[in-house]
């Protein structure tokens, strides 16, 4: 988004193998890996090209043009999971998993500069079963650039004026009263929970070191297994903890 300091390539490296390995072996879950593709810079962050709700994964159509080739490697994964797939074959929408919410009991779809409105209608198309509101997201790149869950019904939220001023829009469109955990740095907001049967609450955060202010309110939260996570040098590329996985909560059949 801007031009900052350049990426220790090294160092990502080792940063994702960190993530991958508290997955995988920290937590136990299954991890599918999708090869690199190198003429596909941004193709480390999955979370954009696919939005898997229960059995159903909808394949996006990334609002940057260089990036919708990813589509076909994840696709090829997904089908490998025998989920019901949906292609998203508008060419006047766009939508980025970045930008997609959802809480458990409803979704809601950031309107950002790589997500619009025709993209937003096509997922409540895909997912009937739950309500599907829209947010406005004006200075970030997505909507989880300063929120996500981080319980069942807690929104984590950062405090600029246009994270709280989201969160409010989706309190007023939302029947349900979410509880919210405030963090003074909305990059610190996207962290992710997981219900794991032999652990429980499990919050996967920003570390200390780099958001030091936010990670002592997350330490706050008694009743999940915090586990602190950098990723400095993806940050640098506006990538956060959520983009870099899809979660899929599917018995295993491989």
């Amino acid at each position: 988004s801007v031009a900052g300091p350049e990426v220790d390539f090294a160092r990502a490296e080792r940063e994702h193998e960190l993530y991958v390995g508290v997955l995988r072996g920290k937590l136990g879950l299954q991890v599918l890996e999708l090869p690199a593709d190198e003429s596909l810079p941004d193709c480390v962050f999955v979370e954009d090209v696919a939005v898997v709700c229960e059995e159903t994964a909808l394949l996006t159509r990334p609002g940057a043009p260089s990036r919708r080739k990813e589509v076909e490697a994840m696709k090829r994964v997904l089908e490998s999971l025998n989920l019901n797939i949906v292609e998203m074959a508008d060419e006047n929408a766009t939508l980025d998993g970045g930008d997609v919410l959802f809480t458990g009991r409803e979704f809601f779809v950031g309107l950002s500069r790589r997500t619009n409105q025709r993209g937003a209608e096509i997922l409540a198309d895909t997912f009937k079963d739950y309500a599907v509101s829209t947010v406005p997201v004006h200075d970030s790149l997505h909507l989880k650039s300063f929120c996500s869950m981080a319980g069942p019904n807690l929104i984590a939220i950062g405090s600029s004026e246009a994270a709280q001023k989201a969160l409010k829009t989706m309190q007023q469109m939302s029947d349900h009263r979410y509880d919210k955990l405030t963090v003074p740095d909305d990059a610190a907001a996207n962290c992710i929970y997981l219900n794991i049967p032999s652990k429980g609450h499990v919050l996967l955060h920003r570390a200390p070191e780099e958001y030091p202010e936010s990670a002592k309110v997350f330490e706050k939260l008694k009743d999940h297994m915090l586990i602190p996570i950098a990723i400095t040098e993806l940050e640098k590329v506006d990538g956060l903890l959520t983009c870099c996985s899809v979660f899929i909560n599917k018995a295993s059949e491989l």
